[in-house]
């Protein structure tokens, strides 16, 4: 019991919260291999809805730790870049052929990419100290937000495959923007 207060612990209760985060994200993949969107989607948010909790658990009861910290990250990486990036390739991408095929995979790559630099450099200011009243650039959770709102224009016919794929490119570069979106 003294390991869920413990701030050395790999596995305090700040990381469990974070690795129920990772499960969830892990699910989700599971279920868009299966078209099984809508409940893909259910548990991306749930483990949204642990990410937030991470965090204040954290900070209550001062349990940050390094390993924590790229945990968050990892966590985030898979629930908030991989498993919405997956969702769009396989319920709007995979029907297409051609041009607009390598088109889809290039621009579903860049997002990955940026996503992971935006994790990545976040590591890098939080470490130093430098993470303060507002994000630098888009954060992820917010980015994944975005394309599942991408996603709800493409099934409600509000949105074409090309202008999907317009969207994931100006979220992705909005993930290492300048843009300042206040902390919480």
């Amino acid at each position: 019991m003294n390991a869920l207060f413990n701030p050395q612990s790999h596995f305090n209760l700040a990381n469990l919260f974070t690795m129920v985060n990772i499960t969830c994200g892990l699910i989700a993949t599971y279920l868009i291999t299966q078209s099984n969107f809508f409940y893909a989607i259910i548990f991306a948010w749930i483990g949204g809805a642990f990410d937030i909790f991470d965090g204040k658990i954290a900070r209550k009861y001062k349990l940050s730790n390094e390993f924590g910290i790229q945990l968050d990250s990892f966590a985030d990486f898979l629930s908030f870049v991989l498993v919405p990036v997956f969702l769009i390739f396989q319920a709007v991408y995979l029907h297409l052929e051609g041009v607009l095929a390598i088109l889809s995979g290039m621009v579903s790559i860049y997002y990955v990419i940026s996503g992971l630099r935006r994790l990545i450099q976040f590591n890098i200011n939080a470490e130093a100290g430098e993470v303060g009243k507002f994000f630098v650039g888009v954060p992820t959770p917010l980015g994944a937000i975005l394309l599942w709102l991408v996603y709800l224009g493409y099934i409600y016919q509000l949105l074409p495959t090309v202008a999907v794929m317009v969207a994931m490119l100006v979220i992705g570069w909005l993930l290492n923007s300048k843009v300042k979106v206040p902390h919480p």
